[in-house]
């Protein structure tokens, strides 16, 4: 088989898995993993329900795939956080990013939060593993930039839960954030609105400007 017919076989996979995928987010997020069923998930994805089973043997590997794409989406804007990187600009970028994805993933992150609140039982390896390390890692750079004096002192690892619980909170509760406003769905305008007061917020709370 040709170089070429591998990549195209490649990218078919690909494109199935993240239909599959976000699909999935959809179903999970709205009837929970017992409510859900792979049937009405192929349905969503405008699938035949064997093409499903090709590519996840089982309710509980779609479940656990979503989770793990999440958690590797969530983590990778937390590159823009290196010892040389600006503190500004690195903190603003991975904000927005992660403000970003609840914009546009809001399901991914209803998913995995009902998952935290039902006891983590399939991501807590992750937990204790990818985003522990990760978290640890990125703790290390903001403390170091703390004693070089070019930001505020803060607890660098209780940072990060603040920034998950204000940008997550854009899809875990928009609905509460959609009355308050008096929205029926959040406007780009809205996204826009928050990332900003949150990029801000957290600036400041830092001792920083942001970035011009």
């Amino acid at each position: 088989m040709s170089n070429h017919a591998i990549n195209g076989k490649r990218q078919v996979r690909q494109l199935s898995e993240s239909t599959i995928l976000r699909a999935a987010e959809r179903v999970f997020a709205r009837a929970g993993f017992g409510g859900a069923t792979m049937a009405d998930i192929a349905d969503e994805a405008g699938l035949p329900k064997a093409n499903l089973h090709y590519y996840f043997g089982s309710k509980r590997e779609l479940y656990r795939a979503v989770l793990d794409v999440t958690m590797h989406d969530w983590l990778a804007p937390l590159e823009a956080i290196t010892p040389d990187a600006d503190p500004a600009e690195a903190l603003s970028r991975y904000i927005r990013l992660k403000m970003a994805l609840s914009a546009e993933r809001p399901d991914a992150s209803r998913v995995f939060a009902n998952e935290l609140i039902h006891g983590a039982s399939v991501v807590m390896d992750l937990l204790c593993t990818d985003l522990r390390e990760q978290v640890r890692a990125k703790s290390a750079v903001i403390d170091t930039w703390v004693s070089q004096g070019r930001m505020a002192k803060v607890d660098s690892t209780h940072l990060f839960f603040s920034i998950w619980a204000a940008t997550q909170t854009y899809a875990d509760f928009d609905v509460q954030i959609r009355a308050v406003l008096g929205r029926d769905t959040l406007r780009p305008a809205d996204h826009q609105r928050a990332t900003e007061h949150v990029v801000q917020l957290i600036l400041r709370g830092c001792g920083l400007q942001g970035p011009v």
